[in-house]
């Protein structure tokens, strides 16, 4: 990120983000406006999160990195996430529960999207009377069981504020996000193995 004043930053990434939005937002009728406070937030979000671009700076603010996460039918991939459980159940824009970031040509992680996860109050996936919504109606995907051990059935939203998804803004999977490939293991089989994380999260 080139090293430019903070107020310039800001700048550039509100007005960005609010044109990604006008772009990518749902209207709620055919020729009915963008809903400017889905625009705003947007924006908020990806505000807050450019300091995310240093990973460094997610893992000091608690982001803890698990499995990269890719599409068992080869959608796509969602990267690896860094949880932060002390922000499960923010609809804050400013503070996303966990950070999605890729592998990097320079061996660097790198930023590509951000996720809000509410934990299901009843923690049965077959219920779905407390699903959340954010970014102007923007519905929640779940209940699903958690992604490692002790996280609980929960509700998220991907947003992929830092990588372009052919897909959709708020679309799951990203088919331009890959997970590394582990290198095969000598065995009977010598089958490969993906070395990511297919859970369908």
């Amino acid at each position: 990120m080139s090293q430019r004043p903070l107020r310039t930053v800001i700048t550039l990434v509100t007005a960005a983000t609010a044109a990604l939005a006008l772009a990518t937002a749902p209207a709620p009728a055919a020729s009915g406006p963008v809903d400017p406070k889905a625009a705003r937030d947007l924006a908020r979000a990806y505000a807050a999160s450019a300091r995310y671009l240093d990973e460094k700076a997610a893992l000091a603010d608690g982001y803890v990195p698990h499995q990269c996460s890719a599409d068992p039918a080869g959608h796509g991939a969602m990267g690896y996430h860094y949880f932060n459980e002390s922000r499960y159940g923010s609809l804050d824009p400013a503070k996303p529960a966990a950070l999605l970031f890729e592998d990097g040509k320079d061996g660097r992680r790198r930023l590509a999207g951000v996720e809000w996860i509410v934990v299901d109050a009843d923690q049965n996936p077959r219920t779905s009377g407390d699903r959340p919504s954010m970014f102007g109606g923007q519905k929640f995907e779940g209940p699903m069981p958690g992604h490692y051990p002790g996280m609980p059935v929960h509700y998220d939203l991907h947003v992929w504020l830092w990588k372009h998804n052919p897909e959709g803004l708020f679309d799951r999977w990203n088919p331009r996000v890959k997970c590394p490939a582990a290198p095969v293991r000598p065995g009977p089989s010598h089958a490969a193995h993906s070395g990511a994380h297919s859970a369908t999260h």
